[in-house]
């Protein structure tokens, strides 16, 4: 896969022609979309032709009468075109936001699936260009490029065929002038292709940088750094400026010979054609009606850079949502996973191995531990031992790369996900609230859960306070629950987890972010909760090891001992770390 948020120079429009399976369903309203189309070029391309038999018939024999009926054909014919121009337009409106929102549900669904692994390495902010912007061009092309190149298409070949059974030295002159647009559409693509992927990335890249200081203002606004976001956010804004500009000029350069293109066609024509009337070898009609043709064909010839940039936009864009489709699903359900109905909640180790990709590093290297049902297990060790690693592994937000991870016996790899998340429970060190309500956000584990269950699990997590908000559990907490305090939104993330019931329950060092007080009474309610299910500790504060039966000790991936924490306080290691986690737990 490319470096995350990058794609190469070149484009092609093979991305985009594999888009076509979201297209498949709507293939009854295409067809009716591009019969409207040709109905509308049909009309359109008469219109010059009974022009040109006006000025022949009625016009030249002096017959006023001879014009009504012609001029009613000519306003039933545009009132043709309009209705099938119309109707063409609200169907492919439909169609075409039925096919978006079917790319994004899918493009969703796929990012939810893909590991964690991913999300690490990506910004947010090229994801959010992709599922908006870059949808948003896709659906442009696909609801008005794509009909308008096989309208003008259709338009183009029709009025050339009639131009040449008008007067064959015409129509040669007319197709001669025009095919150099097929050159110069060749130079246009090859540049604007790279310098478009160029943009879309950048937009990307200013997104990242949007959300970075909307969700972190807090911090930018406390430490006064305002005018180097500003500065940041203004490189960015700038760098997008000076490549969009590319875009415009490359387009106006591209349309302005487009434009000139039809208009020396015309020249030509006016020249030839009255050459010709006045040697009598063409109508003066005919060269109304030629005239006019050309006049219908020059928007054809002129849309084609339209049609041409956003096609290329659209094929860049494709191959940027393409990227998140083609993406790795490193952790899925494999073939042979089972769900699993029950669990006891032993979990267990065996040589348990990882490191990153593209890492030659190992973040955990020949893990041996066994957790007992019921039984609870503190992971101890200095910052970077790889503690929240192993918690991870678990509920399998990453895949070990050696050994295995078993529940219960069976490799959590052969547990579909549904079901083993079901029975393991992660906390994390920074808890993740949604813009939602409190309940919400607390039943986001388990939707059917009772107000009694709730209540107990708030209870539990000493999490009453959700009761003094203005509105209680219907209260909304505001993007990332940034309404609340550190420890509020910790307790709400202790009571969704609890409120899963899990068998095995993770927590990663859930405890950091409340004061001495309500640390106490959490662990009081821990302590119960941790009686009666499986639970593996990620522990910084030395305080917090008294809920573990057993202690391990983590360094440099590596398991050194397991133990008591009264058969470890001899270590000095273990002292030392304790130590650290005690200085750091004063600090905070």
């Amino acid at each position: 896969m490319a470096r995350p948020g990058r794609g190469g120079a070149a484009t092609s429009y093979r991305s985009l022609w594999r888009l076509r399976s979201f297209v498949r369903p709507y293939t009854r309203q295409m067809w009716l979309m591009l019969t409207c189309a040709v109905l509308a070029v049909c009309a359109s391309t008469a219109i010059p032709l009974v022009l040109g038999a006006v000025v022949d018939g009625p016009i030249r024999r002096h017959d006023r009468a001879a014009l009504v009926p012609m001029f009613f054909l000519a306003l039933g014919l545009g009132v043709l075109e309009a209705g099938f121009i119309a109707t063409r337009r609200r169907v492919q409106s439909v169609a075409v936001q039925h096919v978006e929102r079917q790319i994004r549900d899918d493009l969703y669904r796929r990012l939810e699936r893909l590991p964690v692994a991913f999300h690490d390495e990506w910004q947010t902010g090229q994801l959010l260009s992709r599922a908006t912007t870059d949808l948003g061009t896709i659906r442009r092309f696909l609801g008005f490029g794509a009909v308008y190149l096989v309208v003008d298409g259709l338009q183009y070949g029709a009025v050339m065929a009639l131009l040449a059974a008008t007067y064959l030295p015409l129509g040669a002159v007319a197709l001669g002038t025009t095919l150099p647009v097929i050159w110069l559409a060749k130079r246009f693509g090859a540049g604007y292709s790279a310098i478009s992927r160029r943009v879309q990335d950048q937009q990307g890249d200013l997104a990242t940088i949007t959300e970075e200081a909307a969700t972190g203002m807090r911090v930018v606004k406390a430490f006064g750094r305002g005018p180097l976001m500003q500065d940041r956010f203004g490189s960015s804004a700038r760098t997008l400026r000076s490549s969009s500009l590319e875009l415009v000029k490359l387009r106006a350069r591209f349309w302005g010979w487009l434009t000139l293109v039809p208009n020396l066609t015309m020249a030509a024509t006016v020249l030839i054609g009255g050459i010709a009337v006045a040697h009598g070898t063409l109508r003066i009609g005919a060269l109304v009606a030629f005239t006019s043709l050309l006049v219908v064909v020059q928007f054809p010839i002129i849309d084609l850079g339209w049609i041409l940039s956003m096609a290329q936009q659209a094929a860049t864009a494709a191959d940027r949502v393409c990227e998140i489709f083609d993406a790795e699903l490193s952790v899925d359900d494999r073939p042979s996973a089972v769900a699993l109905a029950q669990s006891r909640g032993r979990l267990a180790f065996e040589h348990v191995g990882l490191a990153f990709p593209g890492s030659t590093r190992k973040v955990l290297a020949d893990v041996n531990l066994t957790i007992e049902p019921g039984e609870t297990v503190a992971i101890v060790g200095l910052t970077g031992s790889g503690k929240s690693t192993l918690a991870a592994l678990p509920a399998r937000l990453y895949d070990v790369t050696a050994g295995r991870v078993t529940l219960d016996g069976v490799d959590v790899r052969e547990i579909t996900l549904d079901s083993l998340r079901r029975h393991v429970a992660v906390v994390f060190e920074e808890p993740v609230l949604f813009s939602m309500s409190v309940r919400e956000n607390i039943v986001l584990g388990r939707a059917d859960a009772t107000e009694e269950e709730i209540a107990g699990a708030l209870e539990l997590a000493q999490a009453g306070f959700v009761h003094e908000l203005p509105w209680g559990l219907d209260t909304r907490v505001g993007e990332q629950g940034l309404a609340l305090s550190g420890g509020q939104r910790q307790r709400l993330a202790l009571a969704r987890a609890v409120l899963t019931r899990p068998s095995v329950l993770v927590l990663d060092d859930p405890l950091s972010a409340l004061d001495v007080n309500t640390e106490a009474l959490v662990e009081e309610a821990l302590g119960r909760v941790l009686e009666r299910t499986t639970g593996l500790l990620v522990v910084h504060r030395p305080s917090t090891v008294a809920l573990a039966d057993r202690v391990a000790l983590l360094r440099d991936g590596a398991l050194v001992v397991v133990g008591t924490h009264h058969e470890l306080m001899g270590l000095p290691e273990y002292a030392a770390v304790l130590s650290v986690g005690y200085e750091e737990s004063e600090a905070s």
